[in-house]
């Protein structure tokens, strides 16, 4: 569709509101006069300056007749072939002859003198020149008027009605009707008002269901955990009713009592902190608290944080990372997502297995990557596998203690710091987790 902008529609306009009254004016003339040619005015009034000078004429030569009828009758005649009228007045003031009791309506100038012979006033006379343009005047406004009207009529079109239909848009996406139609419009401001309204429009339906999916995850999320945090607390709350009892008389009952519990107690602890850092990492946008951190000894860190229950089923991390894998981050949360990584691997490596941690600079990337020697993922698993709170098929009873959040959160912080995680199988066997960040200058 063509579009016009508002300067050159009102051009338009302005060319419309002067060319129509000019062609009424125009044809006015032409049905007047049998003639386009403007220069035609110049004769007709020398031929009424004729007609003019001969009722004059007859009137000063008859100023003997005036009261006699077949006089006034020739001067009636006349002075209708001319399109005048006349009024002759005595040296009194008395009216002697009047050719048009209702003159003026139709007539405009006069020519007035006075008619004296041998020194005495004989009387006055008053002749009503016709309006030779008052059709084309007529006719001209007659034009502005519909010229008027019409500009009236196309500018409630083009511009009002766009604008009406646009607010009322508006107001039903305001009332949460998002499939409300907005109007389209020939002109050029207007047409981009409106892209500019439905792209924002569409901005705003996205941020919407987007709002809508993260609430609905957030519940989901929140349920899912509160289920989760039922099972240590009814075992908890079993054994330290046990211990209260007396139940476990002996000293070796009581240690495993204990052991339970703090067991117990460790998994709620995991389950409250993946809990937070889930939802401080999807709902408060925290602001990344960047410093320059060395990834190499944060994995370090988690080695070591994670190798007392790597040690319990003979499990061997080994680190092989090489370089100063230099990033830009906050190395809290960094710590957060590499203890994530390593701690499922260990929950799902078997005894006697082994987890091999590798980590360099690759060009403007720091990579790294965390394999252990388990049974790995199943093709359900990888599709699935950083979804909130999925577990897997074999781990479903939560044998494992996880909450179904960590490989989530690391992904999550990840991609915070403006790199990627993925999950894989290793073509030797067992899970492979690899990532990237930006590499940060060491200086």
């Amino acid at each position: 569709m063509r579009t016009l902008r508002i300067r050159t529609f009102i051009m338009l306009c302005f060319f419309f509101i002067t060319l129509v009254p000019w062609i009424f004016f125009v044809t006015a003339h032409f049905i007047e006069t049998k003639t386009l040619s403007l220069a035609k005015n110049q004769p007709q009034n020398e031929i009424l300056q004729g007609k003019l000078t001969e009722t004059i004429h007859l009137i000063e030569e008859g100023a003997a007749q005036w009261r006699d009828a077949n006089w006034q009758n020739q001067l009636h005649t006349q002075l209708r072939q001319a399109k005048m009228d006349a009024v002759i007045l005595s040296s009194s003031g008395q009216e002697i002859f009047q050719s048009n009791p209702d003159r003026g309506g139709s007539l405009s100038s006069t020519e007035r003198f006075s008619v004296i012979e041998d020194g005495h006033l004989l009387g006055r006379v008053i002749i009503y020149l016709p309006k030779s343009n008052a059709t084309q005047m007529i006719s001209t406004i007659a034009g502005l008027s519909l010229a008027i009207f019409i500009i009236g009529v196309e500018m409630r079109r083009f511009l009002l009605k766009p604008l009406e239909k646009m607010s009322f848009a508006a107001r039903q996406i305001a009332a949460g009707d998002w499939d409300a139609k907005l109007p389209s419009s020939r002109i050029t401001e207007i047409a981009e008002v409106r892209d500019g309204f439905e792209t924002m429009v569409n901005g705003l339906q996205q941020s919407y269901q987007k709002q809508a999916e993260l609430e609905k995850e957030r519940r989901f999320v929140i349920a899912a955990v509160a289920h989760d945090l039922r099972t240590p607390l009814f075992a908890l709350r079993g054994y330290l009713d046990g211990l209260e009892q007396g139940i476990a008389q002996t000293p070796e009952k009581i240690a495993k009592y204990v052991a339970v519990c703090k067991e117990k107690s460790v998994q709620l602890d995991r389950l409250v902190e993946d809990l937070f850092t889930f939802t401080k990492m999807e709902y408060l946008e925290t602001q990344l608290n960047d410093k320059t951190v060395d990834l190499k000894l944060i994995l370090q860190k988690s080695i070591d944080s994670l190798n007392p229950p790597a040690r319990q089923k003979d499990i061997l991390i080994s680190n092989h990372s090489a370089g100063n894998c230099i990033v830009k981050g906050d190395t809290h949360l960094l710590e957060r997502a590499m203890n994530n990584l390593l701690d499922n691997a260990v929950r799902h490596t078997p005894s006697h297995g082994e987890i091999i941690v590798q980590c360099c600079q690759d060009g403007h990337k720091v990579k790294f990557a965390v394999r252990d020697t388990g049974p790995g993922f199943n093709s359900e698993e990888l599709e699935r596998v950083f979804e909130p709170l999925y577990r897997g098929e074999a781990s479903r009873n939560r044998s494992t203690g996880g909450s179904g959040l960590g490989l989530t959160i690391s992904q999550r912080i990840i991609r915070r710091h403006g790199g990627e995680l993925a999950a894989d199988n290793h073509s030797g066997g067992g899970a492979l987790l690899t990532g990237w960040m930006p590499a940060a200058d060491p200086d």
